[in-house]
């Protein structure tokens, strides 16, 4: 129980800005013949609410300068278009390390539905774990 626990804790963590790798914790646990379904729920669920906090930090930062006048609404709107149109296709790269944290912190700022990041981004994680689970069962046969 606290390995899937661990891992959900890790899971969370690399979603942050963090250099933490959450992986090679999967991989220990799958060999040591914890359940590959909740290790990939614990991976998947952790890593998505992780870049949730990205999310927030990122909409509530945005606000918080707006208000302060260091943004332009006006500027954060017309930005807000493209975003809509190439948001879902850069979140569903949000598994991929460098790059994913910075998207789901911009989803933020640019106030993306909530409702559609959370099911992107649960999907590209779950795509991410995914493959290392693979990975791990052709490497062990």
């Amino acid at each position: 129980m606290l390995g899937y626990f661990l891992l959900f804790l890790s899971a969370f963590a690399a979603a942050t800005f963090l250099p933490i790798y959450s992986e090679g914790m999967l991989i220990y646990y799958l060999h040591q013949g914890l359940n590959p379904f909740f290790l990939l729920l614990n991976a998947s669920v952790g890593n998505t609410l992780g870049s949730l906090l990205n999310y927030f930090i990122g909409l509530k930062g945005t606000d918080y300068l707006i208000k302060k006048r260091y943004l332009k609404q006006k500027e954060i709107e017309k930005t807000q278009k493209y975003f809509e149109k190439l948001g879902p296709f850069a979140l569903l790269l949000s598994w991929a390390p460098v790059i994913g944290d910075p998207i789901t912190f911009i989803a933020g700022v640019m106030h993306y539905d909530l409702k559609k990041f959370l099911f992107l981004v649960f999907l590209a994680k779950l795509g991410r774990y995914l493959f290392v689970l693979q990975g791990y069962n052709i490497a062990t046969g």
